[in-house]
This record gives C-alpha cells, sequence and structure tokens, in this order.
C-alpha cells in the first residue's frame, strides 16, 4: 500500500464533458438519481432533501452551483453523498453528478495548481487539476466550495462573503 503522503485516492464523476474528483474518504456512498423533496425559498442549486439511511441530506445541482447549465437527468445520473470536513463539524450533503467514473489514486506530486484564467466557475473552489490522457480532471475544494455564502445549508453565518 502507497504512503499517505505522497498518493490520494479520489472518486471522478463528470459534470457535462468536464472530468471532476472529491477524495474518496469523504463519499459515504454513491445512490441512483432520485427526486428530491422540494424546500420553498432555496438557492437554485438547493434541489430539495433526500431520505439516506434516516438521515435528511440536502441535494445539490453542482452543475447550478459551479455556474454551469442545470443537470439533465439520465439514466447514468447519480447522486454522491458526502461528509464534507468543516470548521468544526461535518456536513452532509449530496451532490448530482452527471456520470461517476471510478476511484483512482493520484500522486500527489502530480496535482497541479488551477490555471489563473477565465472559467465558468470560481477558481477558489477549485484545489488543484490532474493532467491525464483524455485532458484535465478537476479536484475540488469542499470545504471551499459548502462553506461561506451557503446559508441555506449552514446555520453559521458567513464572515467571508458579504450578501447580495
Amino acid at each position: 500500500m502507497s504512503e499517505n503522503s505522497s498518493e490520494q485516492q479520489f472518486v471522478t464523476f463528470s459534470l457535462g464533458e468536464e472530468v471532476f474528483a472529491v477524495p474518496v474518504a469523504v463519499v459515504r456512498e454513491i445512490l441512483d438519481h432520485e427526486d428530491a423533496f422540494k424546500i420553498p425559498h432555496g438557492p437554485d442549486y438547493l434541489l430539495g432533501l433526500r431520505d439516506v439511511r434516516g438521515q435528511g441530506v440536502p441535494v445539490i445541482d453542482l452543475r447550478l452551483k459551479l455556474g454551469m447549465t442545470a443537470t439533465i437527468k439520465t439514466p447514468h445520473t447519480r447522486i454522491l453523498v458526502m461528509d464534507i470536513p468543516l470548521a468544526n463539524r461535518s456536513l452532509a450533503v449530496g451532490v448530482v453528478a452527471d456520470k461517476v467514473f471510478e476511484v483512482i489514486p493520484f500522486q500527489l506530486k502530480d496535482i497541479e495548481q488551477a490555471p489563473d484564467i477565465g472559467v465558468q466557475w470560481r477558481s477558489d473552489y477549485i484545489h488543484g487539476v490532474v493532467r491525464r490522457e483524455q485532458g484535465f480532471v478537476v479536484i475540488i475544494d469542499l470545504a471551499r466550495l459548502f462553506s461561506g455564502e451557503e446559508v441555506a445549508l449552514d446555520v453559521t453565518p458567513s464572515r467571508k462573503f458579504a450578501t447580495a
């Protein structure tokens, strides 16, 4: 087994044509897509709640959260249920992915910083990118993505962003 300091396991998935990854350690399970119980007045990316083994878990359309077009459900659409470590707690959230590919190890030395160029999503949510033969894999910084202005998901007041 590889040393933890040189390699980390990730779950890869697609949003449209782009490939993203999250650490396998935060993924609780991967579920088939089912419509969520709608929550009135939530942000557009909050699809609602889903019962996951007796726990109400908010379901997020990650495409909308990242500034992309809304997910169109297909037979490949999945929900990654994750426990995301935040400051002093863990946030349970379901994230909709167009397709889940695999669990894959990335060498930490191969994870590059995100280039500072114009992209569809805010680059501070990108932990890094990994080059592969078929393109790049974007590793999402989940703590940054789900902290700050997410008052619908997080009861802790935001200190980082002003509300618009």
